[in-house]
């Protein structure tokens, strides 16, 4: 008895191909959620704030703005890094150094997603591999940012009561769970999905 290569059902083959089109397209646009949300953490100066009837101060990644002053400026500078506030300035220089490396990662993502969605069957079945893990290395690098600028607000004495941990703090902590999800999802499906078929062995009776 002989056996020949056929394709399989066109039914599977079509599932298989729409289920992963769907699961990738819609991880693409909450990931574009999300990056938007990195960006806005990294622009809006307000990771911790102090908000009073008589005046507002915040503290940015980059720039630390008051409403007696009237303006934003940059942050830390030089002079802002002497003596006990010398390890408050390396640490939060180095979130300021995580999140645009998170921003490098995320877009890498993006670049890694328009390149599965354009490519055939062979990258919709292992794209998500390389995909995901750009995905979860800016999570933990998000997730780091996030946990080390908590760590500042509890133990620095200049965040004494009254300050609290703001926008973009919360722009951060939901940037990186949206993309924990997109994480999730895309491994999930590749476990869970029919394949998008291949060829299987059939008898050949003939003759």
């Amino acid at each position: 008895m002989d056996f020949r290569l056929v394709p399989r059902g066109e039914d599977r083959n079509y599932t298989g191909f729409l289920t992963k089109t769907i699961v990738y397209t819609g991880s693409l646009i909450l990931f574009l959620a999300s990056f938007g949300l990195t960006i806005s953490s990294i622009a809006v100066p307000r990771w911790v704030s102090y908000d009073s009837p008589t005046f507002h101060y915040s503290y940015g990644l980059h720039r630390r703005c008051s409403s007696v002053e009237g303006a934003c400026w940059g942050f830390p500078k030089r002079e802002d890094c002497h003596g006990e506030d010398r390890y408050f300035c390396s640490m939060w220089r180095s979130v300021g150094f995580l999140m645009s490396f998170a921003v490098v990662l995320e877009g890498m993502s993006l670049v890694a997603f328009l390149i599965v969605l354009s490519g055939g069957k062979r990258l919709r079945e292992s794209g998500w591999k390389v995909l995901s893990l750009f995905i979860l290395l800016s999570v933990v690098v998000q997730a780091a940012s996030m946990g080390i600028v908590a760590y500042l607000f509890d133990n620095e004495k200049r965040f004494f009561p009254g300050w609290v941990l703001s926008d973009s703090w919360v722009f951060c902590t939901v940037s990186w769970c949206v993309s924990l999800f997109c994480a999730a999802a895309l491994i999930l499906a590749a476990y869970t999905l029919p394949s998008e078929g291949g060829y299987e062995l059939i008898p050949d009776n003939e003759g």
